[in-house]
């Protein structure tokens, strides 16, 4: 885990780095660290974003057994899909889940609202689209609260600098920070990870990452119908627009880019890459179907990452290793059960296999969220928001690799200056969006080649 800086943000430097007043006046009056649950030993919970990701978060909160928790406050800017969360959430955890009507709140301020029903110490859970997850931080800092926020952490350079900073500030705050990259929790990951670096498979060469799928969350979306607004329908199909989520590619290969770079210990420095839209028809996201990546580290070694949602096709979703003495499986089964095995040669039989993590696995999404509420009970250092957007770098870098066909490097990912969404602490029910749709109701594409120094 990050170690303590050596000294906190400058709301001077906060100001400039996040360009809003607001953020910088965010940290003025913020909880002296060490202030933790209050005296009654229970961790009070706040949802901000009740989608389905959402509501498992806050399902894996209320189980955990460091604790008594409790959520109190909720927030959305849909209704029906704060009250389906509510629903589903009191039905299983009814002695837990004390939401009365005056705590549910709708609309884009609800945030706040929601974090203030909170006291410091406790944990607010950050699961809207990413776009908004630097707004949100800057807040739950301000009030003192602990955070679970959910991956990627940020989807272009001007907002990873940004949350880089405020990480900082919420590690000199003593706070901790979950970052959803659940399979860094995974006990045969990082059995698997411990086994490597002793050396079972020898020097890594090489390794390979697959999320090959058929349509996936709301990356394929239809013309919009009546009576939603451009903003709100965006906000809906998140997985469409590279503003709200980084589109499929940042969402979805996230893990299998991270959980490979875990195993090499490193972050790639460069990415070229090549995709594609083959079969969109009228769907009018921003989305490619197929993504190839060529990851690079500074020692050379390559990660081949492939993406694909298209139906009809070859399915996988897994991870290996290749070193010079064997292989690895990282993961093969989906984000769990990882199945972690090691095999004495490059064909991965079970004749060669040489270790296999026993089965049954615990789920590294109620994992992370334990080792999360230990550290807030024990007051243990844990902070993983600098890991989070160093993830979300890689992840963005390899995106517009294959967005501009140009080769990128984490540094220049890094310093880009595109940013997305730079009003998403500014966007209200009934404004414009980030992105406009043509006359013929369809949003701006990446095009390889022709665009090569910005995404659209």
């Amino acid at each position: 885990m990050p170690g303590q800086p050596t000294g906190g943000l400058s709301r001077r430097t906060l100001l400039q780095n996040t360009g809003r007043t607001a953020a910088a006046a965010a940290l003025a009056h913020v909880a002296a660290p060490g202030i933790y649950a209050g005296e009654d030993d229970t961790i009070r919970v706040a949802l901000v974003g009740c989608g389905g990701r959402g509501t498992g978060a806050a399902a894996n909160a209320l189980a955990t057994q460091q604790g008594p928790v409790k959520l109190v406050a909720m927030a959305d800017v849909f209704e029906n899909r704060l009250s389906t969360s509510f629903t589903n959430l009191k039905r299983q955890f009814d002695p837990q889940v004390d939401v009365p009507e005056d705590r549910k709140f709708i609309g884009f301020d609800g945030y706040q609202k929601a974090m203030d029903s909170l006291r410091p110490g406790d944990v607010v859970i950050l699961t809207t689209p990413p776009a908004f997850r630097w707004v949100h931080f800057t807040y739950a800092i301000e009030k003192g609260l602990n955070v679970f926020m959910e991956k990627p952490v940020t989807v272009d350079g001007p907002t990873s600098r940004k949350m880089l900073e405020l990480g900082e500030e919420s590690v000199n705050r003593n706070l901790k920070v979950g970052v959803g990259l659940m399979c860094r929790h995974c006990v045969a990951r990082k059995e698997l990870y411990e086994r490597i670096r002793n050396g079972e498979i020898g020097e890594i060469q090489m390794l390979r990452a697959y999320r090959m799928a058929g349509p996936t969350g709301s990356a394929f979306v239809p013309p919009r119908p009546e009576g939603i607004s451009e903003l709100m329908y965006q906000i809906q199909k998140f997985h469409g627009f590279l503003w709200a989520s980084g589109g499929a590619y940042s969402d979805f290969l996230i893990h299998n880019i991270d959980e490979s770079c875990w195993m090499k210990d490193a972050w790639p420095v460069e990415a070229k890459a090549s995709g594609g839209r083959h079969y969109r028809g009228d769907f009018i996201d921003q989305n490619f179907d197929t993504y190839s990546v060529e990851y690079t580290f500074d020692d050379g070694t390559k990660l081949y990452l492939e993406g694909r949602t298209m139906p009809g096709c070859h399915k996988e979703f897994a991870s290996y290793a290749h070193g010079t003495k064997g292989s690895a499986i990282i993961s093969t089964s989906s984000h769990s059960p990882a199945k972690s095995r090691i095999f004495s040669s490059q064909k991965m039989t079970r004749d060669n296999m040489t270790w296999a993590y026993p089965q049954p696995e615990p789920n590294p999404y109620q994992l992370e969220w334990e080792n999360l509420m230990a550290a807030i009970r024990n007051d243990r250092p844990h902070n993983e928001v600098k890991r989070g957007v160093e993830a979300s770098v890689v992840t963005s870098m390899g995106r517009l690799a294959a967005h501009t066909g140009q080769v990128v490097t984490y540094d220049q990912m890094l310093n880009h200056d595109h940013e997305f969404a730079p009003g998403v602490g500014e966007l209200v029910i009934d404004g414009p969006a980030p992105v406009l749709a043509n006359a013929q109701g369809k949003y701006p594409v990446p095009l390889p080649g022709i665009v090569k120094s910005r995404e659209y």
